[in-house]
């Protein structure tokens, strides 16, 4: 293993630990004692955030049952650098909303025609905050219901009263001071819940942060007892059979992104169990690709997908990082692998080799591990002639995965004769993508 990888692996292992964790959520508890609060959850709002805008239509009833109060605080959208790809960011969370919406509370309210997928401009919202910004200290019930208000106009691109100097000067004053807090706690995003040095972001998360205060005495409440999808017009559907052969899924992972290593066997299942044509095309991962993600995001990514992955029952945490060699000489394999009808089974050994295991991917002996461990027979996958064509291969889907408005992994792509594609992101959608092949097969 060369040092570089030793390094960032050992570093990743410590940050991911539990006892990073514990100490990181008792720094926090001292922090909120030291100013002589009673436990808190804060929550910070994107006056034009669709994610923001879902998670106040959740949070009066999270509040109902979680013993503690919950503070909103108004934060202005995130920098660019924390946008990934900010040349489609804003496309791609109102479309990623929209497309989850309805399963959660009410449709997000996106204007039909050449305005469907555009934010609201900033005068839109310069009088969104104002007129949300004196609500900070009323009951949430009360700020909840005037957030979804402003978000349905905002979103409906109709105009709101025109703010005072006073007002408009009081709402950047709030915004400011939300943007330094969420800043010095760690974070960067809308739509974001903290609670005593933990962030959970986006409403996939509330029954996490339900388990944490009912595990610190804060709730009498289970998981069980808030469903996420309680409030939405539509129940998220199931695969119970083979889906229809026209229906097609394309999977985008990538060697070295965690959440694909939290994610990679659901997806097997779901492709076992509805026996989808599947079209495996990985991609270089982010990072390798020139895609921003600066410290504070990478630090949140994996504390984030190790809590998950402890919640799902999955191993993770061992950690080999492969960076830069080590996942190109994983990629040179895929295409003997593939060959060989393992695709899937390749990508899974090296995720579980590098994220749970501890495998020195680095090297040729954990390369054989890996091959053995998908089933493969080591020379016939070396020796296979489609290796040499390998970063062909990733640059096109890379190319193809842009082109449906997506950068990050995993992603996924459901297509059928006579309806649109179906694009989404990550192991967070994993269920909407079920719901797609259910749909679509029904």
């Amino acid at each position: 293993m060369r040092p570089s990888t030793r390094i960032r692996s050992t570093i990743m292992r410590l940050l991911a630990s539990d006892f990073v964790l514990q100490r990181r959520r008792a720094k926090g508890r001292k922090q909120r004692e030291a100013q002589g609060l009673d436990p808190v959850v804060y929550y910070f709002h994107q006056v034009d955030d669709p994610y923001s805008f879902i998670m106040a239509q959740q949070l009066t009833r999270f509040a109902d049952i979680a013993s503690v109060s919950i503070k909103p605080f108004l934060v202005s959208d995130p920098a660019a650098p924390y946008k990934g790809d900010a040349s489609r960011f804003d496309a791609w969370a109102i479309a990623d909303a929209a497309n989850i919406a309805p399963f959660l509370g009410e449709a997000l309210p996106i204007a039909s025609g050449a305005e469907s997928s555009t934010q609201p401009n900033n005068t839109q919202r310069e009088a969104g905050e104002a007129a949300l910004s004196p609500l900070l200290e009323a009951d949430l019930s009360i700020f909840t219901t005037e957030a979804q208000r402003i978000g349905l106009a905002l979103w409906h691109h109709h105009s709101l009263p025109k703010p005072s100097h006073q007002e408009r000067a009081h709402a950047e004053t709030c915004v400011a001071a939300g943007d330094t807090l969420r800043a010095s706690l760690g974070h960067f995003q809308g739509g974001t819940l903290y609670f005593d040095g933990e962030w959970y972001w986006g409403v996939d998360r509330l029954p996490l942060l339900l388990a944490r205060l009912k595990e610190e005495g804060h709730s009498q409440a289970s998981v069980d007892d808030f469903d996420i999808y309680a409030a939405g017009s539509v129940r998220p559907l199931t695969v119970s059979a083979a889906v229809n052969h026209n229906i097609t899924l394309e999977y985008f992972p990538s060697l070295r992104s965690p959440y694909t290593a939290v994610g990679h066997s659901t997806v097997e299942d779901l492709v076992a169990r509805s026996h989808v044509a599947l079209n495996l095309r990985p991609v270089m991962p982010m990072l390798m690709r020139g895609v921003t993600a600066p410290q504070p995001k990478q630090r949140f990514i994996l504390s984030d997908s190790v809590r998950e992955a402890r919640a799902k029952g999955i191993a993770f945490g061992n950690f080999v990082d492969p960076f830069g060699e080590p996942v190109r000489r994983g990629f040179a394999l895929f295409p003997g692998a593939r060959a060989q009808g393992k695709g899937m089974a390749f990508i899974g050994a090296y995720l579980n080799a590098a994220f749970a295991q501890g495998i020195d991917i680095d090297s040729k002996r954990g390369l054989q591990q890996v091959v053995a461990d998908a089933g493969l027979d080591w020379q016939a996958t070396v020796d296979h002639p489609d290796n040499a064509n390998w970063q062909r291969l990733l640059d096109t889907n890379v190319h193809s995965m842009l082109q449906a408005g997506l950068w990050g992994v995993p992603s996924f792509r459901v297509s059928s004769p006579d309806e649109p594609d179906f694009c989404c992101w990550g192991q967070d959608r994993i269920w909407r993508v079920e719901h797609e092949l259910a749909r679509r097969s029904a």
